[in-house]
């Protein structure tokens, strides 16, 4: 088979002179490819579009709590000057 038949009309380059990019051309051990698979693994667009997708909603749900823990806070425990607790409002010194 030529290169030509290979490729459907598309070309291959030769081996002879060309490097792969990348560290997939260098000779590694297995535990370097299982400890990094990420230098040896090509992009995967769905998986890296659901990730962000996930942390994203992740971030947002946090802000969501932290939001309504603060507007939670309206309500402080007092004591009065006989010693009881009773709840009450928050209040600013403007109001």
């Amino acid at each position: 088979m030529t290169n030509k038949e290979v490729g459907k009309g598309k070309e291959i380059p030769e081996k002879k002179g060309f490097r792969t990019p990348g560290l997939s051309s260098i000779q590694t051990t297995s535990l370097f490819r299982a400890v990094n698979p990420e230098l040896f693994i090509k992009p995967n667009k769905p998986v890296m579009a659901f990730g962000l997708l996930a942390i994203t909603l992740c971030v947002g749900y946090l802000g969501y709590m932290h939001a309504m823990k603060e507007n939670d806070q309206q309500l402080y425990e007092a004591i009065d000057s006989e010693g009881e607790k009773y709840t009450r409002r928050k209040t600013s010194k403007w109001d």
